[in-house]
């Protein structure tokens, strides 16, 4: 039937196993940011959500790394973290095997993607569905993005799997909700952690809610290393999200470069009407 929302969100682990750190006021305008962005995907009545994330080596490494990778699975599992260091139960979160394979039979018409019959899900998935489908009883596709293994997923690329998840989701009789995931400026599992750039990543957000694709790949991986960290590798996710909605504009509903969640903590939606 139509895409019906897309959006973009953090999934760094602090943000639920370390909320303590942080002021009760900085820490609740970031949750009411995702409240938000659930009843937002909720009121648009969305038979699945794609949930398009950077895997942290869960289950893809340097001996099988995928450039793309969608689930076709009737559920998943997660997290893979220990739960009681996530802070989120473990469980299993309904998929649509059906939906999920004319999804990717679709997207294979532009971009070689691999499918997935069984899938870890990690914090990159389970933090934002914390959040958006507290109750879990949305369908969910997971999809990743290689933002990890170099040689790392091309910017063009990753922009032109979104343009074939649009295309896959008009295709469907199903009513489709895409969200990207990941970080900006962070230093992950390095001396760094904690430190964030926000001068760089309101410089990127500007050009993704600007729907400034010549911008969003102007940036090579030598420059987000330097500037961003590892960690802003994963603005793939995002990049993805733009080509999703082909150029149209978006906002900006939260940002905050919080510290003691090691990651500029943002929220993001596209105008697709």
């Amino acid at each position: 039937m139509a895409l019906v929302f897309a959006g973009i969100c953090s999934h760094a682990p602090g943000i639920v196993n370390r909320a303590e750190r942080v002021e009760a006021s900085r820490r609740e305008a970031l949750y009411d940011a995702y409240g938000r962005m659930g009843r937002a995907i909720r009121d648009k009545s969305p038979d699945v959500l794609v949930v398009i994330g950077a895997e942290h080596f869960g289950n893809f490494f340097m001996n099988n790394m995928p450039a793309f990778a969608m689930g076709m699975a009737d559920y998943y599992e997660g997290p893979i973290e220990d739960e009681g260091w996530l802070k989120i139960k473990r469980r299993r979160v309904a998929g649509n095997r059906d939906l999920s394979e004319r999804l990717i039979a679709r997207v294979m018409d532009e971009v070689d993607v691999a499918y997935c019959e069984e899938w870890k899900l990690d914090h990159a998935i389970m933090v934002p569905l914390h959040f958006l489908t507290p109750d879990y009883r949305l369908p969910i596709v997971p999809a990743n993005i290689n933002c990890q293994g170099p040689p790392l997923t091309p910017l063009h690329r990753a922009y032109r799997f979104g343009e074939a998840l649009r295309r896959a989701a008009e295709a469907v009789p199903e009513r489709i909700a895409i969200i990207g995931t990941g970080g900006i400026s962070h230093w992950p599992a390095t001396p760094n952690s904690g430190k964030i750039n926000e001068a760089w990543d309101r410089d990127f957000l500007a050009r993704w809610a600007g729907g400034d694709k010549a911008a969003m790949l102007s940036y090579s991986d030598a420059a987000t290393y330097r500037d961003a960290g590892q960690g802003g590798f994963e603005i793939r996710t995002f990049i993805a999200i733009a080509g999703v909605a082909a150029e149209r504009k978006g906002e900006i509903w939260h940002y905050d470069a919080i510290s003691p969640f090691a990651v500029g903590c943002t929220i993001g939606v596209m105008n697709l009407a």
